[in-house]
């Protein structure tokens, strides 16, 4: 039956009436057949009921009877028409909400019955008298989505104000004062704002590539680090008796263990990054999936709910900082210095050159100086001037010491400046944070905010400002003092330059605020004592 069909022309299964394929034929008495419709309308406008074809006459209008058989055949030969004539529905187009079986490309969408037609299934709307009145569109999917719940109209403009799509009744609407513009206007508006967040997640994943890169070369530096670090106390180590090899034990477990730690920060924040790339990129192929959307109104109701970007860090504060070894082996060695006396006099040499290449560049801050004080134009030298100047009142001047920060404060990271002190007996050096008191009388202690030396060579020496004072062993006059701070090790040490030896370190400090280096160079008296300025320095490497 099949193939006899296919042999067949649409002229065997044409109503000879509207000389189109049959719909819901139906048989007369005399064995004719004809579309239901088309019969009809045809005895309704006739006063004589007869047959079209061969005129018979009926004395009565006849009982139309449907046939079946030749509806199975019209049926197939459409199939089979459509199969050959119309196109079959691609990807991203309409397919016709009609068709079983093998979809056909829609090429009208009905408003009104919220369903799309291919050109076979379209035809009773542009023949059916009711039919005809409905309103047709180019093919869209998902018709249900596209029209106004309110008010049963196409979404076709879009409001700015509110950033929905809405339809020509809501303008008149909820939305009448609201500025309004086609859904294509807004699409190409969208379209290039998508670029512009394309670029951007672009962009930052390659900052945090380059993050972890950066990373990755810190780390690869903080290695080399220590296993000089290492070399170097094992060069010293190894020359002495069996009795300090617990001391070079200690010495590697604890260089390994503060690498340890940086490693363990470095793979931590590598992860994180990785995490934000990840998280960057799915975000990515949103943004390019959503690009492809040719659709406006699928465009504009997906981008609304397009996710916010993923939290991410501020990358550009964070570093991976290596971990300082600054008197590990020194401390090693306090417990045998007696035995280790020669061979701490080379070790302090290295230690110093490792801390000075955190030198800073700082000067004296004119507005934080006691009225009593002198200072250079440069901001490198301070001096007891004997009487009180009269100078601006300020809340960052000390009234009380004189004393006198720099203009330069600290509050990460590490740095190292050098004061000199010759021809003097009595001075202050060190650093203060920031809140010190500055107007009334307090011990200067790491309590108070004071991390300093006092030289007094009249009566205790050199000591570090604590309470009580901690005595600085001092084995010759100290004419350059070299300031260490690590400030997230809580690290402040001292070192006598031209020596090139270890003074003091302060460990385990907290440090919770900005750092301020401070010099005190003390009064003098009438006869002129103690009237050189302290100085600060700049770093001599070949000392």
């Amino acid at each position: 039956m099949a193939s006899a069909i296919t042999s067949w022309t649409e002229v065997n299964f044409s109503c000879s009436i509207c000389r189109d394929v049959f719909s819901r034929p139906v048989s007369t008495p005399c064995g004719h057949n004809f579309c239901r419709t088309c019969v009809t309308k045809y005895w309704d406008e006739q006063v004589k009921y007869k047959c079209p074809v061969c005129n018979k006459l009926f004395d009565t209008r006849p009982d139309l009877q449907v046939n079946t058989l030749l509806s199975e055949m019209v049926d197939r030969f459409g199939t089979s028409v459509r199969v050959r004539e119309q196109p079959y529905v691609e990807p991203a187009e309409v397919p016709c909400d009609v068709c079983t079986g093998t979809q056909l490309k829609a090429v009208k969408s009905c408003l009104e019955c919220f369903m799309s037609f291919c050109q076979t299934h379209l035809e009773p709307h542009q023949r059916v008298t009711i039919l005809k009145k409905h309103r047709l569109a180019e093919p869209m999917d998902h018709l249900e989505d596209r029209m106004c719940k309110i008010h049963d109209r196409l979404l076709e403009l879009f409001c700015q104000t509110e950033q929905v799509c809405v339809c020509q009744f809501c303008t008149e609407t909820d939305h009448r004062s609201h500025p309004v513009v086609p859904l294509k206007e807004e699409y190409e508006v969208k379209m290039a704002q998508l670029g512009k967040i394309e670029a951007e997640v672009q962009q930052m994943i390659q900052e945090r590539q380059n993050n972890i890169q950066e990373i990755k070369d810190k780390i690869k530096c903080s290695k080399a680090d220590a296993d000089r670090e290492i070399a170097d106390g094992v060069q010293v180590i190894t020359a002495l008796m069996r009795c300090i090899e617990k001391c070079q034990d200690d010495l590697n477990q604890m260089v390994k263990e503060r690498l340890k730690s940086t490693e363990k920060q470095a793979e931590d924040l590598i992860k994180e990054l990785e995490q934000e790339i990840e998280d960057l990129t799915n975000r990515s192929s949103e943004v390019k999936q959503l690009s492809q959307t040719k659709d406006h109104l699928h465009f504009l109701q997906a981008f609304r709910s397009l996710k916010n970007p993923p939290p991410t860090r501020d990358w550009t504060t964070v570093e991976v900082r290596p971990p300082s070894y600054v008197g590990t082996l020194r401390r090693s060695l306090d417990q045998l210095e007696e035995t280790l006396s020669m061979e701490m006099k080379k070790l302090p040499d290295g230690e110093l050159k490792s801390v000075q290449q955190y030198e800073v560049d700082v000067t004296l801050d004119h507005d934080t100086a006691h009225p009593r004080l002198i200072l250079s134009k440069d901001g490198r030298q301070v001096h007891d001037g004997g009487v009180v100047k009269e100078v601006p009142d300020n809340p960052k001047r000390f009234t009380k010491y004189i004393h006198v920060l720099t203009r330069q404060s600290f509050s990460s990271g590490r740095f190292y400046f050098e004061v000199q002190s010759k021809d003097k007996t009595a001075w202050y050096v060190g650093v203060a944070r920031e809140s010190i008191d500055r107007k009334g009388e307090s011990l200067m202690t790491p309590e108070t905010g004071y991390w300093s030396l006092f030289l007094d060579g009249w009566k205790e020496g050199l000591v570090f400002t604590d309470f009580p004072p901690v005595r600085v062993p001092l084995r010759a006059e100290l004419q350059k003092v070299g300031v260490f701070v690590d400030y997230d090790e809580g690290l402040v040490s001292f070192y006598d330059v031209e020596a090139r030896v270890h003074l003091y370190s302060a460990t385990g400090c907290t440090f919770s605020e900005p750092l301020y280096p401070y010099l005190c160079p003390c009064n003098y008296d009438y006869e002129g004592t103690n009237s050189a300025p302290l100085i600060i320095s700049r770093v001599n490497q070949t000392d």
